[in-house]
């Protein structure tokens, strides 16, 4: 028998800060779910450029609401399984009592989506949002880059490990690291900023996004580790661990592309010493960028996550919310390059 959604709709939402963290983030994994955007790190480091705000309801679901100008949208509701039915119709009445629109969702994973069986449900249009889709790795393969197929990034490392012998080094990050580490993500995105000024705004918001959680080291959750030549960092990546998953999402993965071979070295000796318990490595999605595509590719995935926009049918207002604006407008973030980078 399904759970009544209570008639209250006093949802107070309030933004995530540092201080948050310890209480939200076991949330993120109280059921299935692969994606790296369902986690503290991503909702901590685009807080600002979503405006999410979050609500606990009954200690038991975490609920996401963001707004990019007029639209509203969703994350699906963070909690147990089993209570998911419950705190997404909770939800959708909030859209729709408080907020007078249709309850939209954007990234929906996968196992939500099925779980709630959404495709079959003519009440709801669901549609895949293809280039946002997750890269799914063995952790293994990209610790050990053992077998053919990885050939290429074996000689890279080599070569690297050649050209800079005795000059290199990997080292777990910590808070007092801070001072080199802001010195080098300024040059990267100043570098970034001037050949990709359509990214521009997104661009600004990460590194704000990355320099808060610099700041808040002490108090978030997550493992950062950087790849220093002759003592300077040249290369750096932040994640966070799902256990329930047995999973490493990597968030942030920035390095001097100027340095051959710079990113194959940081994605395996970052796994090596941050995740080597993880048996699944997601590496986010490619916003649809072809050189971005095949620099995932070429990892050899296992597998995708798939994410969906989800929008309620029967309400006012459906037919204006019919276009996925989330994934036009991510497809402005990022670069074409050929290189490794997330």
């Amino acid at each position: 028998m399904e759970r009544e959604v209570s008639c209250q709709m006093n949802l107070d939402f309030k933004k995530p800060l540092a201080e948050d963290a310890a209480e939200l983030a076991p949330y993120f994994s109280l059921r299935p779910n692969k994606t790296c955007d369902s986690g503290w790190l991503d909702t901590f480091i685009w807080a600002d450029y979503y405006r999410i705000q979050y609500h606990i309801a009954d200690e038991k679901a975490l609920l996401l609401c963001m707004q990019d100008g007029e639209e509203y949208f969703a994350a699906m509701p963070y909690c147990r399984e089993e209570d998911l039915p419950y705190y997404f119709r909770l939800f959708q009445r909030y859209f729709n009592e408080v907020l007078k629109r249709p309850f939209k969702i954007y990234l929906a994973d996968e196992e939500g989506v099925e779980y709630l069986n959404l495709k079959n449900n003519s009440g709801y249009f669901v549609k895949e949002e293809e280039d946002l889709k997750d890269y799914l790795y063995s952790g293994d393969d990209l610790r050990t880059l053992q077998g053919k197929h990885f050939q290429k990034k074996r000689n890279l490392v080599n070569k690297f490990d050649r050209e800079y012998a005795g000059r290199w080094e990997y080292r777990t990050l910590h808070c007092e690291d801070r001072p080199q580490i802001a010195e080098f993500l300024k040059k990267w995105f100043e570098l970034r900023m001037e050949e990709d000024t359509d990214g521009e705004e997104s661009l600004e918001y990460e590194r704000r996004g990355i320099e808060e959680i610099l700041q808040k080291c002490c108090q978030l959750h997550y493992r950062m580790g950087g790849i220093f030549i002759d003592g300077r960092i040249e290369a750096f990546s932040v994640g966070a661990y799902n256990a329930l998953e047995k999973m490493a999402c990597v968030s942030v993965e920035k390095g001097n592309a100027q340095i051959p071979g710079i990113y194959q070295v940081i994605n395996q000796q970052y796994l090596i010493h941050e995740f080597p318990e993880a048996e699944l490595i997601n590496r986010e999605d490619d916003v649809g960028l072809e050189g971005l595509r095949r620099a995932k590719q070429s990892y050899n995935p296992i597998g995708y996550e798939h994410k969906y926009m989800v929008l309620q049918k029967n309400a006012a207002g459906y037919q204006d919310e019919l276009i996925d604006y989330y994934e036009a407008e991510i497809q402005n973030y990022g670069s074409g390059t050929d290189t490794d980078e997330k």
